[in-house]
């Protein structure tokens, strides 16, 4: 894919593909909302609206005999909808190719448009990796501090929750894998170091690839392509970095192709892509302090009733339940934690509220985080959306909570247990072990 004077035949059909399949992928993608996030302004999903939503249902129904089982947006990459997307996308770029080859049947290169595409994949790339690389320096991707996970037993957890919890649980740990992303993509806005940012993407995309893979985490498609966008920029490059790393020999990397048409325009290009590549990181970094503060992780104000507290009795209609483990409708603890506070059942499920406390009046405003759960709920089918409880701080270690949940009287008698007190939180770091603490 050099840009030469005249391209071997096979060069010029492999770079008409790759620019329309990973030109497409840009397009209809969450990576062109990362591309033009312009705070206050909602950016749509091209990939789930007309003409490619349907173009795309079409192809999955009547050439994979598909059809998507959730909805298009459902937080996950890898719905039936993404992968009949990516196959769509494979097959226009194929088939476009294919006509394009034709057409341009005598054109014996594309050396403007590969300087341009360059240009894009550099652009497009680098703000994915800035954008994942601030939300784990400022570690929000994987909370630190999830309460209910300390009281969860371990075996509920999903091969995805381990390796969220896991790396959660060490927010040094996280920030240094977003530090060697964010690297990755600042290096590549500027073309003299696009060579190292290439390859630092491309270790970090592996990594992500083998854990989403191993921890069956749902974005094996998304961090694929960043593995094939990376070594797509670094594929010029591929002869000399060979002799440079394994044989040993000198070699002059190839500079980025330069766009604009005369030595000035690219200047000024040049210095775009360090104005836009501060703009990104501004806005990133930005996005992720703001998460940190308002959501429910560890920046987060403390609400007044904060913690995790054991349910020590609890009644209903004014009939106590005794803590019984085959009682599903006994609450066994009560997480606050933000806008959330979460019950844990004797059978040790979890059922999650937006929680509303208002410190002056000691009141709690329960509201079920979804329909489902607010129509099969604890204590009976009931179609009132939130619950208006009252609480009593008793003294630093107790709390009595009393009220209507759900339509129905209750009333219960917490006593806190502090998160520090948990070995996870407790342990800390030490230079000195005299003998392995693998508990």
């Amino acid at each position: 894919m050099a840009p030469e004077a005249r391209w071997h035949p096979a060069t010029r059909v492999a770079f008409r593909f790759c620019f329309l399949y990973f030109g497409l992928y840009v397009l209809t993608t969450q990576i062109l909302q990362a591309f033009l996030d312009i705070p206050g302004l909602d950016l749509p999903d091209l990939g789930i609206l007309p003409p490619a939503r349907p173009l795309f249902l079409w192809i999955g129904r009547h050439i994979l005999g598909l059809a998507p089982t959730s909805r298009p947006v459902t937080g996950t990459g890898d719905t039936v909808y993404g992968w009949i997307q990516a196959f769509s996308l494979l097959l226009i770029a194929s088939i476009a190719t294919v006509i394009w080859s034709v057409v341009a049947r005598r054109r014996t290169e594309h050396t403007t448009l590969y300087g341009w595409f360059r240009l894009l994949l550099r652009i497009a790339l680098g703000v994915t990796f800035v954008y994942y690389g601030s939300i784990k320096v400022i570690p929000t991707q994987m909370p630190t501090l999830e309460l209910p996970r300390l009281v969860e037993p371990f075996g509920n957890f999903s091969p995805m929750g381990v390796l969220w919890s896991s790396t959660g649980a060490s927010p040094a740990y996280e920030t240094a894998t977003g530090c060697a992303e964010l690297l990755g993509g600042l290096l590549l806005f500027f073309p003299g170091t696009t060579v190292v940012g290439a390859f630092l993407c491309l270790m970090d995309a592996t990594m992500v690839f083998l854990v989403n893979m191993t921890y069956d985490v749902n974005l094996k498609l998304f961090s694929f392509h960043l593995i094939a966008m990376s070594l797509l920029l670094l594929a010029p490059n591929a002869h000399p970095l060979f002799d440079i790393f394994i044989r040993h020999r000198p070699r002059a990397l190839r500079p980025e192709p330069a766009v604009g048409g005369s030595p000035s325009a690219w200047r000024r290009i040049v210095i775009a892509q360090a104005l836009f590549c501060a703009y990104t990181l501004a806005i990133c970094v930005y996005g992720a302090i703001r998460i940190w503060k308002i959501s429910w992780l560890s920046g987060a104000p403390r609400v007044a009733v904060f913690g995790i507290w054991d349910v020590d009795s609890m009644a209903v209609g004014g009939a106590t339940k005794p803590p019984l483990l085959s009682d599903s409708t006994r609450w066994r603890r009560v997480i606050f934690q933000g806008p959330t506070a979460t019950f844990q059942r004797m059978n040790d499920t979890f059922r999650q509220y937006g929680v509303t406390v208002d410190s002056m009046a000691r009141t709690l405003t329960l509201s079920p985080v979804d329909t489902a759960q607010s129509n099969a709920n604890l204590m009976g089918d009931t179609t009132e959306p939130k619950s208006a409880l009252t609480y009593r701080r008793v003294d630093h270690e107790h709390l009595v909570i009393d009220g209507k949940m759900d339509g129905q009287d209750v009333h219960l008698a917490l006593s806190f247990r502090d998160p520090d007190s948990f070995l996870q939180r407790s342990r800390g770091f030490h230079w000195i072990s005299e003998v392995p603490f693998d508990r």
